[in-house]
């Protein structure tokens, strides 16, 4: 068989910044170890903001390779503001209209792949899509393709949230507020405070649950899913979704830049200058240069790093324990801050968010550098000074942070977080969590005590800090490509592309 009936595959992310960069780091991955051309389909705004990251690249050869393919997409069609098409900044309302607005996609997108197919003269050979994009599995099948889903969370955030929302296993319990989710061991319980309260609330005919069942389904109907993340550091999870799914899972992770990977611990945080703004198409709001030098005033391991990812932010009353329990902590650090929750995300920051002279006092001490919304994220947690990380436990920052064996302080906010900050309590032993969601109440008393607890290194933080070495390791070797010496995701891509061609094979022979 010739290469050129194989040499295109076509991929379909999420409208969301989280899903957007895993699809395309995993085009990059599969460009580079075949040769193929890789097409990304996605909304006007979406595409811009993909191509912004190859405009600052410096891998400039990808982009004959790697080509971004605008589908038709007007969001005031759909009760959205004008010129929205991620869920960057948006309300929990704005979400689900744009959740619904992407099933609008299908048409479009089936006549793309359509002109592609006719152009070379045949399919592509797979579509990859987003687990919550399921009707493309009908789309590739009705154009003589398979359909591949790729989760760009891990296994165990991956098999909660599906089996969640296929099963809501919590409805109709008035007995206990813990449950046991089908796809998990007896012994593994859930609690309905992990629930966002969209799924808590959920009976099964609401939007939420209409759009979350019928997708996560029809994606069970695909060749086989994509997972990122390795086997080496999810191996029960991964155990447990290949069960529930019945389908081939590849553990093609963590899908993060080449050289956060190298084992030149050393250099990486100036060899990695960039990477961070590169990736995510942005520009922060200090230089990278004011925050190598800011950590280079501190010993290592003592700077806790804070963020809570791109879309989320804590209450009023929440920030300001935070900022007390910091300050009463004496520890160094770094906080990405952006307005609480009840205030326009986009807007200015104000100084009465947080306690009276905080900023200066700071500032003054060299204990803390606050950054308005967006740091060098990468630059931050690959630096030998940063010894912590309190995050929402979004799967992107959970892979940066121990791919560096910085432990985790967790704050889970939405989506598969709170499955995630179980995970990474209870499974690995690498995280304390702190608390949950934005209603929760927290004193400054248990901040500061956590804090001291995760950066001492001693004790548990020590023990935390051992752990996410073994797991620093374990991720490194499994993107390992030396000769005959390759990690299991290394493996697993090329057992991806060897048996879609297998598949490719036999559909061209009964054709």
């Amino acid at each position: 068989m010739a290469s050129k009936s194989i040499e295109q595959i076509v991929m379909l992310p999420f409208m969301a910044h989280g899903h957007l960069i895993p699809f395309l780091a995993l085009a990059r991955q599969i460009h580079q170890a075949t040769g193929f051309k890789i097409s990304i389909a996605s909304t006007p705004l979406n595409i811009q903001y993909l191509s912004s990251t190859f405009n600052s690249s410096s891998d400039e050869p990808e982009n004959d390779h790697i080509h971004l393919l605008e589908l038709p997409f007007c969001s005031t069609d759909y009760g959205l503001p004008p010129n929205t098409e991620n869920s960057e900044n948006l309300s929990l309302d704005s979400i689900g209209k744009l959740r619904s607005a992407s099933l609008s996609l299908r048409t479009p997108f089936h006549s793309l792949v359509s002109d592609i197919a006719a152009k070379q003269g045949h399919p592509p050979l797979c579509i990859i899509s987003d687990v919550f994009l399921g009707w493309a599995t009908e789309v590739a099948s009705s154009l003589g393709t398979v359909n591949v889903t790729f989760s760009t969370g891990g296994a165990y955030g991956t098999l909660a949230y599906s089996s969640l929302w296929l099963n809501l296993p919590h409805r109709g319990r008035s007995d206990s507020d813990e449950f046991h989710l089908p796809g998990f061991p007896d012994s593994c319980r859930f609690h309905v405070n992990q629930l966002h309260h969209f799924l808590r609330n959920a009976d099964g005919t609401d939007s939420w649950s209409q759009f979350f069942q019928s997708q996560i389904s029809l994606s069970m109907q695909s060749f086989g899913w994509l997972c990122n993340t390795a086997e080496e550091f999810e191996p029960a999870g991964l155990e447990w979704l290949r069960n529930f799914v019945k389908l081939p899972v590849w553990a093609i992770g963590p899908l993060l830049p080449p050289i956060v990977l190298k084992n030149d611990y050393s250099s990486l945080s100036v060899a990695a200058s960039g990477i961070s703004t590169r990736r995510a198409g942005k520009r922060p709001e200090i230089s990278i240069e004011k925050c190598m030098e800011w950590l280079e005033s501190h010993s290592p391991a003592s700077v806790l790093y804070i963020s809570f990812g791109s879309q989320n932010s804590i209450s009023p009353s929440q920030m300001m324990e935070l900022a007390i329990g910091l300050e009463e902590s004496a520890k160094p650090f770094i906080w990405v801050i952006r307005p609480p929750v009840g205030f326009e995300p986009k807007s200015e920051f104000r100084a009465e968010y947080l306690p009276e002279g905080f900023e200066e006092r700071m500032e003054k001490r060299k204990q803390g550098l606050l950054v308005r919304n967006w740091a060098p994220q990468l630059e931050i947690l690959s630096h030998k000074s940063t010894g912590a990380f309190l995050s929402h436990c979004g799967w992107n920052s959970v892979l940066e942070s121990l791919s560096q064996a910085v432990p985790i302080i967790g704050w889970p906010l939405a989506a598969e977080q709170a499955y995630n900050s179980k995970m990474l309590v209870e499974e690995m032993g690498v995280s304390v969590e702190l608390t949950r969601g934005v209603q929760s109440s927290i004193d400054w008393k248990v901040v500061k005590n956590v804090i001291e607890l995760v950066m001492d290194k001693k004790g548990k933080g020590g023990d935390m800090r051992s752990k996410a070495m073994v797991i620093k390791e374990q991720l490194r070797a499994s993107v390992r490509d030396e000769g005959e010496d390759k990690g299991s995701s290394v493996k697993a891509l090329d057992d991806l592309i060897k048996t879609l061609q297998s598949k490719w094979q036999m559909i061209s022979s009964i054709s």
